[in-house]
């Protein structure tokens, strides 16, 4: 066995998800795909049908099921995310790992380009992984959000049995003693929906999110709303095949390049910062998890 997927999820109906996308994004080049479904009681008996949804949707023994309790005492850092990521990470036979999140999804197009990666790895050991971009859309499916404030880059393959862990809420990964992986920057692109759902199921997500973080009592005073905040930019380009339905599904009403801009005086140094990078590629206090070589 050569590459395992892997992922989690919890909730991932009631919050909007393209869960079931998400796996099938990245089953074209996996030998097996781990998928580990969060329950809030230790039993793991009551979810909103997430599990069950997945089970009857992805067939074959290609795909390995678990069931876990995501324990609400843990609510430090979104640490619980690299937790729950790490148990379906133990569960993957391959020797590279494709990890994938549920708002999350590759294209076909980039399929070649990773395999060039994997095969790069394969002569090269001391590549610890690879590096993908991200395109990240806000408010709607044809709006990015490019901006120094979020990851424009993170490792998304990494090499098996060698003690790699997901680090913190899970944006990436790092060695058992907290050194960074040594990776290679590719050429594929990691479409992310995390924010692309209407108002009504993103508020929920936000609410959902914030206990992660912030403990099972925290409650936010203000609704969410979308807002056009600076580095909206439009998004011609095509989607993943396997996201159509699903976006014609959750597709939101919003047009986010005509709302009025919401600009406050702290942005002129984002503004800038951005402007720096857009001329010569560099981004100011990049935070990395990773070395490239």
């Amino acid at each position: 066995m050569q590459i395992s997927g892997f992922t989690f999820i919890k909730n991932g109906l009631s919050l909007g998800y393209p869960i079931l996308e998400s796996v099938q994004s990245i089953d074209p080049i996996c030998d097996e795909v781990v998928i580990n479904v969060g329950y809030d009681d230790p039993n793991r008996e009551k979810d909103d049908g997430t599990y069950e949804y997945l089970r009857d949707n992805l067939k074959g023994d290609r795909y390995v099921f678990l069931k876990s309790h995501w324990d609400p005492e843990v609510t430090s850092q979104g640490l619980i995310l690299s937790q729950q990521t790490n148990i379906a990470l133990e569960a993957c036979r391959g020797k590279y790992c494709q990890y994938i999140q549920g708002d999350e999804a590759l294209h076909e197009k980039d399929f070649p380009e990773i395999e060039r990666g994997i095969k790069l790895m394969e002569n090269n050991s001391n590549l610890d992984g690879l590096v993908y971009k991200y395109l990240h859309f806000y408010g709607n499916v044809d709006a990015l959000l490019y901006t120094r404030r979020i990851y424009r880059r993170e490792v998304r393959l990494i090499r098996n049995n060698l003690g790699i862990r997901s680090h913190l809420d899970a944006q990436g990964f790092r060695h058992q003693d907290d050194s960074k992986l040594k990776c290679k920057l590719i050429d594929a692109s990691v479409h992310h929906y995390g924010w692309a759902r209407k108002e009504q199921i993103m508020a929920k997500k936000v609410k959902a999110m914030d206990k992660l973080y912030h403990g099972k009592d925290f409650e936010k005073k203000e609704q969410f709303q979308y807002k056009k905040i600076w580095g909206i930019r439009p998004f011609k380009e095509t989607h993943p095949q396997v996201l159509k339905k699903w976006i014609e599904e959750h597709r939101n009403e919003i047009n986010m390049h005509e709302l009025p801009l919401d600009f406050k005086i702290k942005d002129i140094n984002l503004i800038l910062a951005d402007l720096l990078e857009r001329a010569t590629g560099y981004r100011i206090g990049e935070y990395k998890n990773y070395k490239l070589i």
